[in-house]
């Protein structure tokens, strides 16, 4: 009986309790089994080529891959069995003290017994698997891209709506953000930590109470309600806060427009999301993807964290206290009348107060 060589690729099957998982795999063995030199590996069985099959009277210990061909089982098997492009059959008398995987085949029980599951996964079309696994980077890249416009496109739309219907909330997060940008990141992190605890805490107090008992589905989903709320608020305030930046700059440069919670929204999420223009552009270079996914990766937690703190900070837009807006009590006096220049103003002239006449030779 024909078989493959060992080493090359290896694939485990002490596991198939989710077969899917081997799919990748499984697709990339049958689609090189037919490769000269072809070596595969199974830790703890075999691997055959072709059909295979285990005679009456015959025992088999160990798992068994069979790869482009059909199992027939008429002996006993002490392990799993996994077909790929093949069928298994079960003859009376057989015996599988494991479980059985027909990866685009059909299992035929025709008077055997198995302990395990047995389970079946569609079909296999080789040549779509090799179109997959040497897709043109182009078209990854295109992939990424689709993905960050759509989510752009979404956060878009919820921001142009919390504008629409809570602009005052909105301009709080984002002027928190502004003002107190280092205390915003050190509250993000701290609740990030005590988010955990926190729940817990709460589910458990409610699970000890016998009515609170009944309460605890509707706690779980207000909470996870709440924290995505402030996740999503502390983004569009960032977002906002650095909108608002650029365009004021932009303005105070000459440049034509006006400033407007829109134009904030926009230009802060499309900052945020060229982010990761570098890991769609080269997500698919080995190396340099992952090092532009993890520097876009680690920016982005950093500007939510700040945006996580501001909203919490601010009562998700309820509270201005950090938000830069109260004006020192000395500001609200008369003393800007006076000859002594506050603020750097220069004295104004007290109204209704004339010219020193000239001095009379």
């Amino acid at each position: 009986m024909p078989g493959a060589a060992e080493g090359g690729l290896s694939i485990s099957l002490h596991d198939l309790s989710d077969p899917t998982r081997l799919e990748s795999a499984l697709s990339e063995a049958l689609r090189n089994s037919k490769s000269p030199g072809f070596a595969l590996t199974v830790p703890g069985g075999i691997a055959r080529l072709g059909a295979y099959s285990i005679g009456s009277g015959e025992a088999q210990h160990g798992d068994v891959l069979v790869l482009d061909g059909n199992a027939d089982l008429y002996g006993r098997l002490s392990g799993n069995l996994v077909t790929v492009d093949g069928d298994i059959t079960l003859h009376p008398g057989s015996y599988v003290s494991g479980s059985l995987f027909a990866y685009g085949g059909t299992v035929y029980e025709e008077g055997g017994q198995v302990t395990g599951d047995i389970h079946t996964l569609g079909t296999i079309d080789p040549a779509a698997s090799t179109a997959a696994a040497t897709a043109p980077p182009l078209l990854l890249a295109l992939r990424n891209v689709a993905g960050l416009a759509g989510i752009f496109l979404t956060l878009l739309a919820i921001g142009f709506g919390l504008v629409l219907f809570g602009k005052p909330n909105l301009e709080i997060i984002s002027d928190t953000v502004t003002h107190t940008f280092g205390r915003s990141f050190a509250v993000g992190v701290l609740a990030q930590v005590l988010v955990l605890p926190t729940f817990g805490v709460l589910v458990l107090g409610l699970v000890l109470s016998v009515v609170g008992i009944l309460l605890v589905p509707f706690a779980v989903i207000a909470s996870v309600l709440l924290i995505l709320v402030a996740v999503l608020a502390g983004v569009l305030g960032v977002a906002h806060a650095l909108g608002e930046k650029y365009t004021r700059r932009r303005l105070a440069q000459g440049a034509y427009g006006s400033p407007s919670g829109y134009r904030h929204v926009l230009t802060g999420l499309a900052g945020m999301i060229l982010l990761w223009g570098g890991w769609a552009a080269f997500g698919w270079v080995p190396v340099l993807g992952w090092i532009a996914f993890t520097a876009a990766a680690l920016v982005t937690w950093f500007l939510m964290t700040v945006g996580l703190g501001a909203a919490l900070l601010s009562r998700l837009g309820l509270a201005g206290h950090f938000a830069g807006r109260f004006i020192p009590p000395e500001a609200l006096t008369d003393e800007y009348l006076w000859a002594t220049p506050q603020f750097g103003v220069p004295a104004a002239r007290r109204p209704g107060q004339h010219k020193t006449p000239p001095p009379v030779r």
